[in-house]
């Protein structure tokens, strides 16, 4: 089950979900989650110019998966 889920989660994106799907599941309408996104790759460009490994989520998988968490708890 855990694995499904996982791999659903590589899979699918923002733009297969429709707006209140995504809304009910993460707490932000998708045009927020875009600009959240652009937010974040500016911070991870500055972090990532001093090096280090690879991510193996995208950084839209990582929000939503924070943001799901946290709807959750």
């Amino acid at each position: 089950m855990v694995v499904q889920e996982k791999q659903d989660m590589k899979t699918s994106s923002i733009q297969e979900i429709k707006a209140e799907e995504f809304r009910r599941l993460t707490g932000v309408k998708p045009e927020i989650f875009i600009q959240m996104v652009e937010v974040i790759e500016q911070a991870l460009k500055k972090k990532k110019a001093r090096g280090g490994r690879p991510k193996k989520l995208s950084i839209e998988q990582m929000l939503r998966m924070t943001l799901e968490y946290l709807r959750d708890v």
